[in-house]
């Protein structure tokens, strides 16, 4: 299993977690602890099958606001020498992710959503976006990703894990990380 480290810049402490160093990468963002996200299985299957470069950004354990949390994930990446990157997340973790695009579009070259919670958080213009979604998903059902998808139908995709629920990141981690793969690595 690959450890958690703290980034502590100006006294706050962001756990996350880095595996691989491949070409292509993809930041996630967590709801919480990076350590119990959920996403360790579909992370380890990127670097270790598709060569991905995985960094998995937990959330501070007093807490922050959806505006610390990308302030939080901008002054990692700088850290890590990150420039651009796909970025992404899980239900909340995911809302941070479309928050952090939209902060810095310059750095995003697209956004990888696992379920899509109802937020009102704009789509950066020109940058495409992964939606994936499970078939029987009632916490981020699939019309969250549907209405998302209206928005800029030309480069929002949904893929489906079907025969799955809200937690298909655990329950179908490999389903979940091919549709990654495929997806952003197009060479």
């Amino acid at each position: 299993m690959t450890q958690q480290s703290i980034f502590e810049p100006e006294g706050r402490a962001v756990p996350y977690i880095e595996e691989g160093e491949g070409p292509i990468v993809l930041v996630l963002i967590s709801a919480g602890s990076p350590e119990k996200d959920g996403l360790g299985v579909v992370s380890h299957y990127l670097d270790e099958e598709a060569g991905f470069r995985i960094v998995r950004i937990g959330e501070r354990a007093a807490g922050a606001t959806r505006d610390e949390r990308v302030a939080d994930a901008r002054d990692l990446m700088d850290h890590l020498g990150i420039e651009r990157t796909w970025v992404g997340g899980y239900g909340a973790g995911g809302t941070v992710a479309r928050a952090f695009a939209a902060a810095h579009a310059d750095r995003v070259n697209g956004v990888a959503l696992l379920g899509v919670e109802p937020e009102e958080v704009p789509l950066v213009p020109l940058v495409p976006v992964l939606i994936i979604q499970a078939s029987d998903d009632t916490v981020t059902p699939r019309a969250n990703a549907e209405a998302l998808q209206a928005l800029a139908p030309e480069r929002v995709s949904i893929k489906t894990v079907d025969d799955a629920d809200h937690f298909f990141p655990v329950t179908h981690p490999v389903e979940t990380a091919v549709i990654i793969e495929e997806y952003l690595d197009w060479d």
